[in-house]
């Protein structure tokens, strides 16, 4: 099951530069300070080179060798603002408005990813989840698969016999409320996403209804969402609607919906709306006792990921490894 190191054991096969767009804060600098002594992951830090200097400094950490990039001081501003009007040339920007938006860091950051300069960016230290996920949508985009962009969160906690206990909740963070076939295509993200995790996904659309036990739209949405993810997933196992506790538990299960194949198992949980799935996954978290990684952005052309304003240095570290590890 997961384990921070087999994700670092990808990395060092094949080492990936990041971008963090808030290079001056101390929890990034921390964060980078740690990637470097390890040399698997190459961290790029947007801002005054001489601000973000002063900050280690005070800050006692050594960034030696951190590549640091001022956007008005950037040699390539030029291509890259051309780059920025191609992308934006429906919205009729120009050339003076995208040298002005390219200034800000969280749009600067993302156009590094977009140029192939950097592979993944990591941001929201300080910034609102709005201002990563929006330059990603306008630059980056979604896959050509995908009409959405979705979340999922990765949590882990020790178990009995050694091993981790890894579970994925989606969408919890983005989507307030997703039709059918968004769902649909959460659950396949979600499911691509656990795999990472070493999770062998099966898929529970949850409910307050076990196939049939309630009624209402809100039961009939996770119904029809889990019969079209089966015909367009043949693959995974997948199953819905279920309660969360015929999801989890088999004795519960085998009361509620014998003939299921995931009912009891579920390890990949699909939520009907944010709201459900951000207080499912935090109930998880504060009384599970389960650590948790997220959200992780599902769906874009290349990863980029929201830290919580509320984060320390060690999850900017631990997401910074999961968020390369994704490119």
């Amino acid at each position: 099951m997961f384990g921070f190191g087999q994700l670092i054991a990808v990395l060092k096969k094949n080492p990936k530069k990041i971008v963090f767009t808030e290079g001056e804060d101390a929890r990034i600098l921390e964060a980078a300070s740690r990637l470097l002594a390890s040399n698997f992951l190459h961290p790029i830090l947007i801002g005054s080179e001489e601000k973000i200097a002063i900050a280690a400094e005070d800050c006692g950490f050594n960034i030696r060798g951190a590549e640091i990039i001022d956007p008005e001081k950037y040699d390539n501003m030029d291509e890259m603002i051309d780059m920025f009007c191609e992308l934006r040339k429906s919205k009729g920007v120009t050339p003076e408005q995208a040298r002005h938006t390219l200034y800000q860091a969280n749009y600067f950051g993302t156009m590094l990813v977009k140029m192939g300069i950097a592979d993944s960016l990591l941001g929201g230290a300080t910034y609102s989840t709005a201002d990563t996920v929006r330059p990603a949508l306008q630059l980056i985009k979604t896959k050509p698969q995908n009409n959405i962009v979705s979340s999922c969160f990765i949590l882990v906690r020790p178990s009995a016999t050694g091993e981790n206990e890894v579970l994925a909740m989606a969408d919890c963070a983005i989507n307030i409320n997703p039709t059918e076939d968004e769902l649909v295509e959460i659950a396949g993200e979600a499911a691509e996403c656990a795999k990472i995790f070493g999770v062998e996904p099966q898929l529970a659309f949850l409910s307050y209804s076990t196939h049939g036990s309630g009624a209402g739209e809100a039961v009939d949405k996770m119904r029809n969402a889990a019969q079209k993810a089966k015909i367009k997933y043949p693959d995974l196992p997948i199953d819905g609607e279920l309660q969360f506790d015929a999801a989890v538990s088999p004795r519960v299960a085998r009361t509620k919906c014998p003939d299921s194949k995931v009912g009891g198992h579920a390890n990949t949980f699909i939520f009907p709306d944010i709201s459900s799935g951000n207080i499912g996954y935090k109930i998880a978290q504060r009384m599970g006792n389960f650590d948790a990684y997220g959200p992780i952005l599902l769906g874009l052309n290349a990863p980029v990921n929201d830290l919580s304003r509320g984060c320390n240095a060690s999850e900017v570290y631990s997401m910074a490894i999961i968020t390369a590890a994704l490119s």
